[in-house]
């Protein structure tokens, strides 16, 4: 039987004995935009909870438009080009318009790699782009707390800008269940205290802070608020399938704008399924989300609703550039020398978390349910000593040792990882 899972910029190939049963789980079926340029443009046009953006953009005598950083595969290069035109049409001055690189506490994109995000020469050229910095305290503003106690700081940039845009991918997010929209500007261009502190174990713990769950998820309703209190934002949202093609183009108000892109993502990304399964084959997602062990992690999260207790989830993962930031190796060093237990009572006891832990925290919870066995060829020794998961060298011969320790030969195999999330529906 063969199947393949996406890896790196390509696909990583499965070839496994016939009497091993492959469910394949993948988005259901969704219609693709024949004229992206035409949708992106009527978009614009058309929009949703506001004015059409030549309307939004005439008489602005400045304009910052996010973009998502490296770890996102947005099709900038369809979306700018579009955007700008529009801007300079209605009188914004080139040099007044900023793109702006929603980094979260992510590391900067710089150079070459700068370049391949943006997507298009000429915007590259052409236009300045920069860098959000979440640690620079004076580069932000200070909006005061959310109803959480959350301190709001935003990118002073942003935040000044007559006309406020982001643009992003909306898909399912293992904690604030969906990308895109609100979470570009925070996490995106929030400062560094407001991050670690709706990042708190008390937050992420949350039953709704989960995959495809806004109602009542305390990180979206953090994120909401922030918002809120920035002021009018507009969003070009797209939605793509397993192929990177274009399935959806909304644009307008960021709250309503967003929200129609996940009710259309919703029909597409959660699968139903009525059973579950002693063996999990999966991947991070390929090129560009499985660069890093610390983005890796969302591929073992998706699928634990249909594991069965006890049973295996295997990701493939390229980890091209290592474990990911320095206090996420941190953490899963403390992970390693604490234990699970001492570990999460360490992050209760805090009221603000540590950069980039809330990653080893949530790969707590899939081994909560069951084991985890990662295949990758590019993390070293010293870092695989600290993946706490089970490091193997050989995909098939890892999944046939997991068919024969949990006694079933049926499998379910995610080529697309945490792209797609599988709900199960059974009693």
């Amino acid at each position: 039987m063969k199947t393949s899972l996406l890896f790196g910029r390509g696909e990583r190939q499965l070839d496994l004995p016939e009497d091993i049963e492959i469910h394949e789980i993948n988005k259901y079926p969704m219609p693709l935009l024949e004229d992206v340029g035409g949708a992106i443009r009527r978009a614009l046009l058309e929009p949703i909870g506001s004015p059409s953006l030549p309307q939004l953009a005439k008489g602005k005598k400045s304009a910052c438009i996010l973009i998502c950083d490296i770890t996102r595969p947005v099709p900038n290069g369809l979306l700018l080009p579009p955007l700008l035109d529009t801007l300079l049409a209605q009188g914004i001055e080139k040099e007044d318009i900023l793109i702006l690189v929603a980094t979260g506490l992510h590391r900067p994109n710089e150079d070459e790699e700068l370049r391949e995000l943006i997507g298009n020469d000429q915007v590259f050229d052409s236009f300045r782009i920069e860098n959000h910095f979440a640690r620079d305290r004076e580069a932000h503003v200070d909006l005061g707390m959310t109803s959480q106690g959350i301190p709001i700081g935003i990118d002073r940039r942003f935040y000044e800008a007559d006309l406020k845009i982001v643009t992003g991918l909306v898909e399912p997010h293992f904690m604030a269940g969906y990308s895109g929209g609100r979470k570009v500007v925070a996490p995106g261009v929030a400062y560094q205290d407001t991050i670690l502190k709706f990042h708190t174990a008390h937050i992420l713990e949350h039953p709704r802070a989960v995959s495809c769950v806004l109602e009542g998820n305390p990180l979206h309703e953090a994120q909401i608020e922030i918002i809120r209190k920035i002021g009018p934002i507009y969003a070009l949202n797209v939605a793509i399938d397993d192929k990177r093609r274009l399935g959806k183009v909304t644009f307008g108000a960021i709250e309503e704008s967003h929200l129609a892109a996940v009710s259309f993502m919703r029909k597409y990304a959660e699968v139903d399924i009525d059973r579950r399964f002693r063996t999990i084959v999966t991947s991070a997602g390929g090129y560009p989300l499985d660069k890093t062990y610390y983005q890796t992690v969302k591929g073992m999260v998706g699928p634990m609703d249909i594991l069965e207790t006890g049973g295996t989830i295997i990701i493939a993962s390229e980890c091209s550039e290592g474990m990911g930031s320095p206090e996420f190796a941190a953490a899963q060093q403390m992970l390693c020398t604490h234990g699970q237990k001492e570990f999460m009572h360490i992050l209760d006891g805090r009221s603000e978390a540590l950069i980039d832990e809330w990653q080893t925290e949530m790969l707590l919870k899939p081994l909560r349910r069951g084991s985890i066995k990662l295949y990758t060829e590019q993390l070293g020794e010293a870092e695989l000593r600290h993946i706490f998961v089970d490091h193997v060298t050989d995909l098939e011969q890892a999944i046939l040792g997991s068919v024969k320790d949990q006694g079933n030969s049926e499998i379910a195999v995610i080529p697309e990882g945490p792209y797609v999330v599988p709900r199960y529906t059974g009693s």
